[in-house]
């Protein structure tokens, strides 16, 4: 039989084709797989970014906690405060993302910050972009360990004249209600607590009233009046929003446009409102620190008052809260108000020299100018357990 001969031309051809075909959807998958994996990474990095930018956001707020705008906010859900998300105001340090969300007052002291966070590019409209987290933590208002006994605590000896007194029986004070005090009728404090009574002087009876009108500590040394918990005298006086020289000053509230005005030019002499607590500066308690002996004639005051020298008080000026003097306490006149203090007061006497209080000099213990004067000025510190959570 006479062989066939097949014909196989075009066989490369096909055979080369089809090698092309399987070499293509292998090179396609290759491509296809490295860009979801390229695209899991980039997503994976973009949620850590907004995750970091997420917690930095959260840090920034409690670094630059505002005590006068927010620590007098009502109690969550009747009022909150936001954090506005945008590029201009809250962009992290590092410029990895932006941030915003709010702050929930929970409780008198705790307080939920939530936060929202979008890294760079995705706030930015980046295609592939829209990766964020959102994280809450739980903060308490930091307030200060003063371990108050009394309305006055001082190393020094103490001289009552004229129509002065010293009272460490708890008073709300003139003006204020039960909505603006959140502790009313605590126990009574000592009217004097110091290191020797023996050094406490008056001229008429019932000058000194408390439990007991004066009483005797030894355990009051120098660190009473400059180390208060974990915070100290100097770091206190660093902090302060108001920042004096020594001299002679006269304070009272400043409204413009219907607004408590806190600006340069008004602030150092506006220290708040507290006789009258319901106009815009009755919730603005400063934290003031004079470098120096000061003078105060006229009017008004509240917060937390720190002076490195000694305090004069002239005529009728009022003060609510604390003040922590590190030298000597004066006082002369009476004008039209009796009270200069509602409070408590702390002199060092670094001298130890006499505290005088004279004329129509009051010294008022009130645990409600203390609270809302503490609330008012100072900053947060994340709670000590598990304070944050994702949320979502």
């Amino acid at each position: 039989m006479k062989p066939i001969l097949s014909n196989e031309r075009g066989m490369a051809l096909a055979v080369a084709i089809f090698a092309l075909v399987v070499v293509g959807a292998l090179v396609a998958g290759a491509f296809f797989a490295g860009t979801q994996e390229q695209r899991v990474g980039e997503n994976s990095r973009r949620v850590t970014q907004s995750f970091g930018a997420a917690e930095a956001g959260l840090n920034e707020i409690i670094r630059n906690w505002q005590p006068q705008a927010i620590n007098h906010v009502r109690q969550y859900p009747l009022d909150s405060v936001a954090v506005p998300l945008n590029l201009a105001d809250t962009i992290t340090p590092d410029g990895t993302g932006v941030y915003g969300g709010y702050i929930y007052r929970l409780n008198d002291e705790v307080y939920l910050v939530d936060i929202t966070a979008r890294d760079r590019k995705s706030a930015t409209g980046v295609i592939g972009g829209g990766a964020r987290q959102r994280l809450g933590e739980l903060v308490r208002i930091r307030t200060l360990d003063l371990k108050i006994g009394a309305a006055l605590t001082t190393r020094g000896g103490v001289s009552l004249k004229g129509n002065a007194l010293v009272n460490g029986r708890d008073t709300v004070p003139q003006g204020w209600n039960t909505s603006y005090c959140d502790t009313l009728g605590d126990t009574t404090k000592a009217g004097i607590r110091t290191t020797d009574t023996s050094q406490v002087s008056t001229q008429r009876a019932g000058q000194l009233d408390g439990n007991p009108p004066k009483t005797q500590d030894t355990s009051i040394h120098a660190n009473t009046f400059t180390q208060f918990g974990d915070v100290s005298y100097a770091s206190l006086a660093a902090a302060a929003g108001i920042q004096l020289s020594g001299g002679n000053y006269k304070t009272q509230p400043v409204v413009t446009g219907g607004v408590c005005d806190r600006s340069p030019l008004t602030q150092q002499l506006n220290w708040g409102d507290g006789m009258n607590p319901s106009l815009p500066c009755g919730n603005y308690f400063p934290i003031v620190h004079v470098a120096g002996d000061v003078t105060l004639n006229g009017d008004q005051g509240q917060g937390v008052l720190l002076v490195d020298g000694n305090l004069n008080i002239q005529g009728s000026y009022v003060f609510y809260g604390v003040v922590i003097v590190q030298g000597d306490i004066k006082t002369a006149g009476g004008g039209s108000t009796d009270a200069h203090f509602y409070g408590a007061v702390m002199a060092n006497n670094v001298d130890l020299t006499l505290n005088s209080l004279a004329g129509n000099a009051t010294l008022q213990y009130s645990k409600c100018a203390i609270t809302n004067a503490l609330e008012g000025t100072m900053v947060v510190t994340p709670v000590r357990s598990r304070g944050w959570s994702q949320l979502y």
